[in-house]
């Protein structure tokens, strides 16, 4: 495929590599290719030169790898994820990645930009360039989530679309803000028209929409959603024209329920994400590789499934020269023994070899810059911050559900003591969230059941999107003491139970640890493990599931640092209930 800019003697020297003329870069022998345009496997040899794949057949080169019979697909693509929800730096995110055949990944840095406004965007911008990890950065659209939270930044409409003109954004974020977007409010619009102006796409965020909502979400120029709840829901959407991206990460396992969506009619309309991906299951199972075998086990073709992380993902985002092993594309190639298990051998990038037996060939940190330090601002917060006062003898209850982000909106019976809830004997926690951006001193509060912990608290400086703290527990001094622990990490993830703490540190925005990844998985496990031991339900996830709470654009209940929001209302609601 034409490219520009490649000169003439650039193009002579591909033609007669590929005509056999002169010796390829690169050849790989003895392999069999994924063919994702028929979606089957064949066999040939491919031949590598600049950095292209110029040819399927008989080659020899100056480089040859003989693969014995295993299965070459092109490099994966993560069609939608956060690298700031690995809590790692993007170095050690790509030492993970790459060497389970990630060669792509369509990155929404929405929740460092929520912290450290576009300053952090750029940290992950240059921390990726140091890898053979091509990252599509997005520009985040909803700096808030919603108008309901309190951010670190802000950035508009008139921000976005100068941020959108130049080339450091592939496209825009996640458009979270969706009942904004189907009820035509100008400010969230323009933030599209900026997008559309640019010729840059606008992924989507849209649980549960249907019918005409969701005709006036699509109309508006956004072509993806990885929300689906349901095969009907999913359905509907790719009938409306969209792309929907199968979501498979550490806290919400989407795939079983909706790949009954999937047929053969309809497959090039799906691709895969891992969207929120901790850092523990990146090393134990893999990434998009880890999506790849779930699909299989649920009962997806292989090599559908491959078609949907390479070709779907590619034409979805306009990755021209992505996707596919033919004449013309970009050498991004993964190995693996076969398409069932996708146990990763090797991966080029760019016609290079960048990992082996999984193993990174590559390595390089940059530097911490200062704009992504020490950006835990919380005011003082005593035990009596945590009472919870109720006016009747009914509260809304925040409750959790085992494999979503959905929640349920419960309406509990609540004793109360003294001015205070009484929670003793109960599965219902206090769930507070904390303001740490500006030292406001403002403190949401609310009630959680589910969640499982007793005689103690939880607490993270990972809330999605704003990222303020947020603490859930039945002591009141263990909260206090788990939120002064954040504050004197520089943020993290803590756990304060029997008179202990155990601790994470996550120093880089209160997100992402510094520290190599196998150091932060070590300490993360001994967390976890110390969690579920003081009593948090084994069917959740404990840290990730408590950050998504605060998450005002998923159904049905939340907290933000301003009170209880409902959801599917979109709007505050009073934690008593009548």
């Amino acid at each position: 495929m034409p490219e520009k800019n490649r000169s003439v003697a650039e193009m002579k020297r591909l033609a007669d590599a590929a005509a056999g003329r002169i010796k390829c870069d690169v050849v790989i022998k003895n392999a069999r290719y994924l063919d994702v345009f028929n979606a089957e496997l064949r066999t040939g040899d491919i031949a590598l030169c600049g950095g292209k794949i110029v040819g399927i057949g008989s080659y020899s080169g100056m480089e040859e790898y003989d693969f014995c019979g295993k299965v070459v697909v092109p490099g994966l693509i993560d069609s939608h994820m956060h690298i700031e929800s690995t809590q790692l730096c993007p170095e050690e995110f790509a030492s993970l990645a790459v060497p389970r055949g990630t060669t792509v990944v369509i990155a929404d840095p929405h929740e460092i930009v929520n912290v450290c406004g576009l300053a952090g965007a750029d940290y992950i911008r240059r921390a990726a360039a140091r890898t053979p990890l091509e990252v599509k950065l997005m520009l985040p659209s909803c700096v808030p989530a919603t108008p309901f939270e309190t951010s670190g930044a802000v950035i508009d409409a008139d921000a976005t679309a100068r941020a959108l003109k130049g080339g450091k954004f592939f496209g825009l974020g996640e458009m979270m803000n969706y009942p904004a977007v189907a009820a035509g409010d100008e400010e969230v619009l323009s933030k599209i028209a900026a997008a559309g102006a640019a010729g840059k796409l606008t992924d989507g965020h849209a649980p549960a929409m249907s019918g005409m909502e969701l005709n006036s979400y699509i109309v508006s120029g956004v072509r993806t959603d990885h929300e689906c709840a349901t095969a009907l829901e999913a359905a509907e959407k790719v009938a409306r024209g969209m792309y929907v991206l199968l979501r498979e990460g550490s806290a919400s396992h989407d795939l079983k329920n909706l790949l009954p969506a999937v047929n053969a009619n309809n497959f090039r309309r799906f691709a895969l994400c891992t969207d929120d991906r901790h850092a523990d299951g990146l090393a134990a199972e893999g990434h998009i590789d880890h999506v790849l075998r779930t699909a299989v086990k649920c009962g997806l073709k292989g090599e559908m499934a491959a078609v949907m992380c390479t070709l779907n993902a590619a034409e979805c985002y306009r990755l021209n020269g992505k996707g596919a092993i033919a004449p013309g594309y970009d050498a991004d190639l993964a190995v693996f023994g076969d398409l069932v298990d996708f146990e990763c051998s090797a991966v080029f990038k760019a016609g290079k070899l960048v990992a082996r037996e999984g193993k990174p060939l590559f390595s390089g940190r940059l530097g911490l810059p200062a704009a992504v330090k020490n950006t835990v601002n919380a005011a003082p917060v005593s035990p009596d911050r945590f009472t919870i006062k109720l006016s009747g003898p009914r509260a809304r209850v925040i409750g959790l559900q085992h494999g979503t982000l959905v929640t349920k909106a419960l309406v509990e019976e609540v004793p109360t003591r003294g001015g205070d809830v009484l929670l003793d004997g109960t599965d219902i926690l206090r769930l507070a969230v904390v303001e740490r951006h500006f030292a406001s001193g403002r403190v949401g509060l609310g009630l959680v059941k589910g969640y499982g912990l007793k005689d103690g608290a939880a607490a993270t400086t990972v809330s999605h999107d704003s990222h303020n703290i947020i603490v859930v527990g039945d002591d009141k001094a263990a909260m206090a003491r788990a939120v002064e622990e954040l504050k004197r990490m520089g943020g993290g993830m803590t756990l304060v139970h029997g008179g202990n703490v155990v601790s994470v540190p996550l120093d880089i925005a209160g997100l992402m640890s510094s520290a190599p990844a196998a150091e932060h998985v070590a300490l993360s496990a001994r967390l976890y493990d110390a969690a579920y031991k003081a009593g948090v339900d084994r069917g959740i996830e404990a840290f990730m599931t408590l950050s998504f709470l605060a998450l005002a654009v998923i159904p049905e209940l939340r907290l933000t640092d301003r009170g209880l929001f409902d959801v599917n209302a979109f709007g505050f609601t009073p934690l008593d209930a009548q």
